[in-house]
């Protein structure tokens, strides 16, 4: 029988940085506050998501892959488990300015984690709001040891303007980090590596300073000047109810925008993955229903849906925009 898709409930981050968008603006119930991030579909030790609907209800999406392996699908890295960390994050305030390894140093460095490599989507930016986003120019290791020291880093720094719907793909290496004013939702390798390079002296509800990481950090770093970042080309393809457009692709990853517009005269949308890769469904506006089998499933702004690979036909109505993510 062709799995069904089912809802998944975060688990939540209090960090320093973080506001409460998350409960007023996607519908998050939760008691964590600031609510910085959710983690949306994790199977990460440091915040595992649960299915929150269907036969599994109950159980951390870790469990329920473990036992169903055949969700994943048939994707070449489907053997090594589940590939990503799915997540909203709401950055009232700057984040420290970080940067993530590779693989190959992560597992040497980091007990067998994953290196990181992600994807931003901007759902929201205040008018000055920016991303820090490698260097403006070739540095030593030398100087930027001397300007972290000085306290003069972001002199070297190269600052984007951000707007709603933007795209960056952040590869392991590049310095950055997401500005005041931010919302975003994340798609990532399946890892919880940062390494620290500053973080402006800020300190945690108990008056301490957050753990820096600048040894390591200056052992993975790009030090070369970055090439800014163009937004991809964005074509959007229409069917009956339902249109969509390329975002990204990496070897972890591809994500897609989905916009859903059913009525009387297009009653749903007919969606299934393939026995490739499981999909997941991040709703980042609007709301609707998924039917199939005699049941239903509703969703609203701020639900993340797995659907397994291989899935049972599905037809979606309802006026959403999700992002649409596969292996």
């Amino acid at each position: 029988m062709n799995p069904k898709p089912f809802l998944l409930r975060p688990a939540y981050k209090d960090y320093l940085w973080g506001g409460e968008r998350l409960k007023t603006e996607y519908n998050k119930n939760t008691d964590v506050s600031p609510a910085a991030e959710s983690w949306e579909c994790s199977i990460h030790p440091d915040g595992l998501s649960v299915v929150a609907s269907g036969e599994y209800a109950g159980e951390t999406l870790k469990d329920v892959l473990d036992k169903n392996p055949a969700f994943l699908g048939s994707h070449p890295d489907a053997g090594f488990g589940f590939p990503l960390l799915i997540k909203f994050l709401d950055a009232k305030e700057a984040l420290s300015l970080q940067v993530h390894p590779d693989d190959e140093y992560a597992k040497k460095r980091e007990e067998g984690e994953h290196g990181k490599s992600e994807m931003w989507y901007v759902l929201d930016a205040e008018a000055d709001s920016y991303l820090v986003y490698g260097f403006s120019h070739d540095l030593s290791r030398e100087e930027l040891e001397r300007a972290i020291e000085n306290e003069t880093v972001d002199r070297h720094l190269n600052k984007i303007p951000v707007q709603k719907d933007d795209v960056f793909f952040v590869s392991p290496g590049t310095v950055h980090a997401i500005g005041d004013g931010v919302l975003i939702a994340e798609i990532q390798e399946s890892s919880n590596v940062t390494y620290r390079l500053c973080d402006y002296g800020r300190t945690d509800k108990k008056g301490n300073k957050r753990e820096l990481h600048i040894d390591k950090a200056l052992e993975v770093v790009d030090y070369s000047k970055s090439q800014l970042p163009r937004q991809p080309l964005r074509v959007l393809k229409y069917k009956r109810g339902v249109a969509s457009e390329f975002l990204a692709r990496c070897r972890y990853f591809e994500v897609f925008r989905m916009l859903i517009n059913t009525d009387e005269d297009i009653p749903f949308v007919e969606f299934a993955s393939d026995e490739l890769s499981f999909r997941v469904l991040l709703c980042i506006d609007g709301e609707g229903s998924m039917h199939y089998d005699s049941e239903r499933l509703d969703f609203k702004k701020g639900d993340c849906v797995f659907v397994p690979a291989d899935s049972i036909k599905i037809n979606i109505s309802g006026k959403a925009t999700f992002l649409d993510v596969r292996a």
